[in-house]
Order: structure tokens, then C-alpha cells, then sequence
């Protein structure tokens, strides 16, 4: 594991109608969401990767598709800095990632279908009003980049 990174389990109720699942609960986890967005990825898509200076992010991998996701610890001083870690997120296997500051993180769409992402990050993008700078060091257009996704 990377320090400071949650990787929680969502578990789908199913049942006639379909499934359910409960992606945040304030009474499990000490993050607060300042907003939430969808991105739908096609498949074979890179998005990132990239790190953030203040900003958390909580992804919410759980279908439909599937993801590889990328995470490096890039924060000097940290108990796991230089960690790599890659998981396989989404319909096989439903999970929020919490990524914090620091973590550089990437995804990748598997398999031949389109895959859904929602993220939960706990600042507004570009601040309030969308008046300030956008909290980003991107990485993925970087050819000197150690942070890459085949």
C-alpha cells in the first residue's frame, strides 16, 4: 500500500430489480467531498497520470467497465515514498480510492466497453467560482515522465 491512500471495497446489493451500493458514507471515512463529477472513458483510454498539490481525489470505480489504476507515492519524506501500486478497479472488482496530495494517479479503460469513473475530490475545481488556478502537475505529456501507463 501507499501511505495516506484508502482502497475500500463497495459491495453491490442485488436483488430482482437490479443492485444498489452505497459509495460514501461521512460515518466511515474522515474525507469530505467538495463536489462530484462522471467521466466516461473509451476503451484503451489513458487519463493521466497526474498528481495534485492540495486536492484529494475519491474515485468511485464500479461499472460499468473495467480500469487499471496507477498510483506512485511522488511525496519526499513519505513512510512509502517511491511506492508503485496497480490495481484493477471497476465492474470485477466495485471500489472507492481515496488519492491523496502528492500521489501521482492514472487510469486506463480495459477490456472493449466504455468505463465510468466518479470522483468525489475534496476542493472545488478551480476554486471557488472556477475563479482560481487549477490544482494539477500533469505528468502524461512529460517524455522525461517516470509515471507511465502502457
Amino acid at each position: 500500500m501507499i501511505s495516506g491512500v484508502i482502497i475500500k471495497k463497495i459491495n453491490k446489493n442485488v436483488d430482482a430489480r437490479g443492485w444498489l451500493a452505497e459509495i460514501y458514507r461521512a460515518d466511515e471515512l474522515n474525507y469530505r467531498p467538495m463536489m462530484g463529477y462522471v467521466s466516461v472513458t473509451n476503451p484503451g483510454v489513458i487519463r493521466g497520470p497526474h498528481e495534485h498539490k492540495q486536492q484529494s481525489d475519491a474515485f468511485v470505480f464500479i461499472g460499468p467497465g473495467n480500469f487499471e489504476l496507477h498510483l506512485w507515492d511522488g511525496r519526499s519524506g513519505s513512510a512509502t515514498e517511491g511506492e508503485y501500486l496497480k490495481i484493477e478497479a471497476g465492474e470485477n472488482n466495485p471500489v472507492m480510492a481515496i488519492v491523496p496530495p502528492g500521489v501521482v494517479h492514472g487510469y486506463k479503460c480495459l477490456g472493449a466497453a466504455a468505463g465510468w469513473c466518479i470522483n468525489l475530490p475534496d476542493k472545488l475545481y478551480r476554486g471557488e467560482g472556477k475563479a482560481g488556478e487549477v490544482d494539477e502537475i500533469r505528468w502524461e505529456g512529460n517524455s522525461e515522465s517516470p509515471y507511465r501507463i502502457e
